[in-house]
Formats: structure tokens, C-alpha cells, sequence
């Protein structure tokens, strides 16, 4: 088994209130296939696209915790991570453990406040599929602190922050020994309302955008932003009908 390349975006999971109804919503959406795990994983579900792993979601544990969906970076050493984000300002939420034989993840946050987590690969590499409709095909910091975010993952991952643009607005490029592997956006202007905190939004590749966006509202979930046209595609925002963010890209090369 190859394991994914350290400092790269590998996994992404809901942490849901209510998940068998999440399971209903996401596999009539995206196809998905549900494996469901057993009592000692906490009934954790794997969702399969053709029978390859794409995304995973399990309970809410913490009091308060809201649905959403995190994104986990590939490391060899999840410790080590943990360090360095102490070493550059960040939280560290959850220290590193160890997910049975599957592998060893730890939480953070970054200085700015967005959550993110670590998954240091054992018999489970993380997501088997991308850029395919229905599998994760971008993950993108939204953050109001740029150049703060930019030192920061700097320093944890060795990312650079290269200066672009998306519809004709500024936009940052993640790249890691000399790939682009994610995105980051500032949060200016009327579209980030004051009590949105920073956040990673994962983006899943569809077929259709519009088609993708009616469907999920008739699954019961929610168009948080409708379908608008960019230079890489059509793009949705989207809630699930527990209140997860997520979005979906039809790729302008589909």
C-alpha cells in the first residue's frame, strides 16, 4: 500500500448530530456507498464511490459541537505536527491517538480560528478517489488572516502561498514541493458575515452543479450560495439538512 504524500489534504469526515439521516442525504446525492464500521469505531462510516473510500462521517462527541466537515493533511508524524503547531501559535484540540490499526490523527486550530486535523496513515492511506464526480477535488482555508494563515501553514506543513486570482478577485494558491494542493481566500466584504468563523471548505466534484444543488435541496438540505460561474467552473454552497457547509464544483473541463 502506497501512503499519501506529508503535507498534503488526504481525508475529509462529517461530524454530524444525526447521522443516519447525513447517511440518507450523501449517498442519494453523490452515489455514495455506506460501509459502516463496528461498535468499536463508534459505528464511524466509510462512504465509497465505486467502492473506494471518498469521505467518512461519525457522531458528534464534544457538548456544542456543531455538524460540519473537516479536512485532514497527510503527515509521517503526527507528534511532530502537533508540536509545530503549538511552535507557531496554534491549538492543539485533540493530541495525537491512535485510531485502532487504522492510523493516528490529532485536531488543531490555526491562530486565525479554523479547525483542522492530521491523519498519519496505517492500514487506512485516507480518500482512495479525487476529481471525479463525486469525490473531493479541492480544499480551500477561508480565513481574515492572510498573510498570519500563510506564516503559519508555512511553518507547519513547508506550504507556500502563492498570490493568484478567481473571478477577478485575489485569491491564493497552496503549493507544496512545487504541486498546487489547496487554496485560501480572504474573508473581505459583505459575503463573510462577523459571526462566521475561519473555516476549511471542501469542495466535491459533480457532473452538474445546478442539478446537484436542486437535488440536494429536495434531499432536504439547503443553497447557501446558488450556482455561480468562476474561471475553473460552476460552483454551489451548500447545506446538509443537519447544517453541514460543503460545496460542489462542476469542472469547466467537464
Amino acid at each position: 500500500m502506497s501512503h499519501p504524500t506529508p503535507g498534503v489534504p488526504t481525508w475529509v469526515d462529517l461530524g454530524t448530530s444525526d447521522l443516519p439521516d447525513a447517511t440518507r442525504f450523501y449517498t442519494q446525492l453523490f452515489g455514495w456507498e455506506a460501509d459502516v464500521s463496528g461498535e468499536e469505531y463508534g459505528g464511524y462510516t466509510t462512504f465509497r464511490l465505486n467502492g473506494r473510500a471518498a469521505a467518512g462521517a461519525g457522531p458528534l462527541y464534544g457538548e456544542g459541537q456543531p455538524t460540519a466537515w473537516s479536512t485532514y493533511v497527510a503527515t509521517d508524524d503526527a507528534d511532530e505536527i502537533a508540536a509545530r503547531v503549538e511552535a507557531a501559535g496554534g491549538k492543539v484540540l485533540v493530541a495525537p491517538f491512535d485510531v485502532m490499526f487504522q492510523g493516528r490523527m490529532a485536531a488543531f486550530l490555526d491562530p486565525a480560528g479554523a479547525p483542522f486535523s492530521v491523519w498519519q496513515a496505517g492500514t487506512m492511506r485516507g480518500a482512495d478517489v479525487f476529481d471525479v464526480p463525486g469525490a473531493l477535488t479541492w480544499n480551500e482555508l477561508t480565513t481574515r488572516d492572510v498573510e498570519g494563515s500563510a506564516a503559519f501553514y508555512g511553518s507547519v506543513f513547508g506550504w507556500v502561498a502563492r498570490e493568484s486570482s478567481m473571478g477577478g478577485l485575489p485569491y491564493i494558491v497552496w503549493e507544496h514541493q512545487g504541486a498546487t494542493i489547496a487554496g485560501m481566500q480572504a474573508m473581505d466584504g459583505d459575503d463573510w458575515p462577523d459571526d462566521l468563523p475561519p473555516h476549511w471548505m471542501i469542495y466535491f466534484a459533480v457532473h452538474d452543479c445546478d442539478e446537484s444543488a436542486a437535488l440536494a435541496q429536495s434531499l432536504g438540505g439547503r443553497v447557501a450560495r446558488p450556482p455561480t460561474d468562476l474561471p475553473i467552473g460552476r460552483y454551489a454552497i451548500l447545506d446538509d439538512p443537519q447544517g453541514g457547509t460543503f460545496s460542489v464544483l462542476q469542472s469547466a473541463n467537464a
